[in-house]
């Protein structure tokens, strides 16, 4: 899920921005503090959306730096469990297959890829068995968040399902809708 998040912090600006606006010197360092940082609390942090409130600058005896506390908006991606998001497959491997979503990725086990026995095949694609179903680098899905981890906070870990209905492929969805809809027919026969 994306937030604009309100953060207040204490902004460092080094001598070498005086040069600059007040303003623009503050963005500067925001920008550099927080663009992809990583937290359990904000998630990943896309933009600085904007600076709100600046206050008045102090400096410290011996930094030269001047300090401003500061509250700006971040634009941020946080996933959450059991939120569904869409993404596009970045690679595929013979135990199940990476997502990107956003600005992280995600991994598919192979196990629940499909709702069918899978194989991996060398030109890297997953195969469903029964229902012939395949999954291919480039390939957009629809997947559940399942697991999440910030363990290793510079590399977050998100476990994805595409077993429930409506997720997977969206030709996978229309597949499911037209088999009653032949069957009906069928029968009208």
């Amino acid at each position: 899920m994306f937030y604009r998040t309100q953060i207040k912090d204490h902004i460092r600006v080094p001598p070498e921005l005086f040069n600059l606006p007040r303003e623009e010197a503050i963005i500067k360092r925001v920008k550099k503090d927080y663009e992809g940082f990583i937290s359990k609390d904000f998630g990943v942090v896309i933009d600085v959306d904007k600076v709100i409130d600046v206050k008045e600058g102090i400096i410290i005896p011996g930094d030269g730096a001047a300090y401003y506390e500061t509250v700006f908006d971040l634009l941020t991606f946080k996933p959450e469990m059991q939120e569904v998001v869409l993404g596009k497959v970045k690679d595929i491997a013979d135990f199940g297959a990476f997502m990107s979503i956003g600005p992280i990725e995600g991994m598919i086990h192979i196990s629940q890829t499909m709702d069918d026995f899978v194989s991996f095949a060398k030109d890297k694609t997953l195969a469903g068995k029964d229902t012939k179903r395949t999954l291919k680098v480039g390939d957009k899905c629809r997947a559940r968040i399942i697991a999440l981890s910030y363990k290793d906070i510079t590399n977050p870990k998100l476990g994805l399902t595409m077993r429930q209905a409506g997720l997977g492929k969206p030709e996978w969805s229309e597949e499911k809708e037209e088999k009653p809809a032949k069957k009906a027919a069928e029968k009208k026969k």
